[in-house]
């Protein structure tokens, strides 16, 4: 008779069982054990230090196309497609997904396959009168063979399975959202790194322009000096501004060498890679992006890091839930079936098909308090993911507000300086007219060069800075992801 049939005529004759299934069945949707996972938050409405003019929202998923550099782009795809950061958050979501059709596998019997066999020879001995050796009584040799099957299911009556299961895909979530976060965060490091680089490398030509005139008014002075029209001392002191301008030349190159480094190994190759593509110094930057605008209270769904500790607290409220049913009992059914024989001596094989069924309740009396601690631990693992959600919050906020007023900042710094920067320019003009005119001299016009250099200088890092702050923001909002479907860089 079939395993299942058999399964099936004893849960009919033990209706104890039969209605202990139906009400599992009944009550599976409503665990007495699910704990809230819930935590409120309280964002303010307004940001303190935001810009007026940033009010638009604009796209994030692919907010570094608004600098309509096409090496940009190359660089940000090339990031998403090799970055080791993101393949180990790759393999992560597989990891999780595995444990979800492993944790899913307790919802079904556990069916085996059992098989044996052997051989056997027996022999007793039975003691006689003292002093005799006895009487040994030796049955023949023996063949057995067995096989058959065996199934288990504990039944799952207080849902202790369902919340492990919800606890798994929580965490599957999460590694969706640590992949998101993974994103966001590269894409800001290679933006970064890149316009940095863009601004190192213009501040390396304006140096070189600053070493060439301080060589000019250095090789004036002389001249001046041989006519009896400079001192000594004005002599010394241009060549220690001659020296010290040299001096900053390759701290600057090392620095852009150390960024195209960086990119490289951003992008999954060795630091060298880069080096010959990113060494060619690029126009300056015509567009940036827009300053994105957002609530604080939108970058609860927008940043991925916030979502990913969110699935923590629900992951974490699952697992206490399941904690807590430790303290019911469990009821496992067990079924077998099979077919066993046994040849002895020349006799014919005695054969047969045997089979069980039975059913087991346990309930916790006693285990010196493990049960009730591991629910304890699990309770504190809740407490610590709903302090981690709200601290996560606060600190997307302070990434938020710092990046503001970076921004604020350094649009101040390059009005400031562009502002100078032009005056300086037209004094230079001015001292260049007056000069070819007989009315200034040489070492005049030289000087407003080298004023009008260090202010483009100070005006390059400043619009850098801008650069670099507009990417914080977008980063701090949460941008560069693609929620829903596979982030490209297209």
């Amino acid at each position: 008779m079939p395993l299942l049939i058999k399964f099936g005529l004893y849960m009919m004759k033990h209706k104890t069982i039969t209605a202990i299934i139906i009400s599992y069945l009944a009550l599976s949707a409503c665990t007495p054990t699910r704990v809230s996972g819930q935590v409120k938050l309280s964002p303010p409405e307004h940001w303190g230090n935001q810009p007026k003019a940033a009010t638009t929202k604009p796209d994030l998923k692919r907010w570094w196309q608004g600098f309509h550099d096409p090496l940009l782009n190359d660089l940000v795809a090339q990031a998403l497609t090799a970055n080791h950061d993101i393949k180990i958050a790759q393999a992560h979501i597989k990891e999780v997904k595995a444990l979800v059709t492993v944790t899913e596998s307790a919802f079904y019997p556990s069916v085996d396959l059992y098989a044996s066999g052997g051989r056997e020879k027996k022999i007793d001995r039975i003691i006689g009168v003292p002093g005799s050796r006895g009487i040994q009584l030796i049955t023949p040799t023996g063949d057995s063979v067995s096989g058959g099957l065996t199934a288990r299911w504990e039944i799952d009556l207080f849902g202790g399975r369902q919340l492990d299961k919800e606890a798994v895909l929580a965490q599957a979530v999460g590694a969706e959202e640590t992949l998101s976060a993974v994103q966001v965060g590269l894409l800001a490091q290679v933006a970064t790194n890149y316009l940095e680089l863009r601004g190192v490398q213009q501040r390396v030509a304006i140096q070189q322009k600053t070493i060439a005139v301080n060589q000019e008014k250095l090789r004036a002075l002389r001249a001046f000096h041989r006519a009896g029209l400079a001192n000594s001392a004005d002599l010394s002191g241009q060549k220690a501004l001659l020296s010290a301008s040299e001096a900053v030349l390759p701290w600057l190159t090392q620095s852009a060498s150390a960024l195209i480094y960086r990119l490289s190994i951003l992008l999954g190759l060795p630091p060298a890679t880069m080096e010959t593509k990113l060494s060619i110094p690029q126009a300056e930057l015509v567009n940036l992006p827009i300053v994105p605008a957002l609530l604080p209270v939108e970058l609860l769904t927008q940043r991925p890091d916030l979502r990913m500790a969110k699935t923590e607290i629900t992951a974490a409220a699952a697992k206490l839930g399941s904690a807590r049913t430790d303290l019911f009992p469990k009821i496992q059914l067990a079924a077998s079936a099979g077919y066993g024989a046994i040849a002895v001596g020349g006799f014919s094989n005695l054969a047969e098909s045997v089979y069980s069924l039975g059913t087991g309740l346990t309930a916790p009396i006693f285990n010196a308090g493990r049960i009730r601690a591991y629910i304890s631990a699990a309770d504190s693992r809740l407490q610590q993911a709903a302090v981690n959600y709200e601290k996560t919050f606060l600190l997307a906020m302070e990434d938020v507000e710092n990046a503001y007023i970076a921004y604020r900042t350094a649009t101040g710094q390059s009005n400031n300086f562009t502002l100078a920067e032009a005056s300086a320019k037209t004094a230079y003009e001015q001292k260049q007219l007056l000069y070819n005119k007989g009315a200034e001299n040489y070492l005049a016009v030289v000087d407003a060069q080298k004023n009008e250099l260090a202010l483009l200088d100070e005006t390059t890092k400043s619009n850098t800075a801008i650069s670099v702050a507009i990417v914080s923001l977008y980063r701090a909002f949460g941008g560069g992801w693609n929620q829903g479907s596979k982030n490209t860089a297209e």
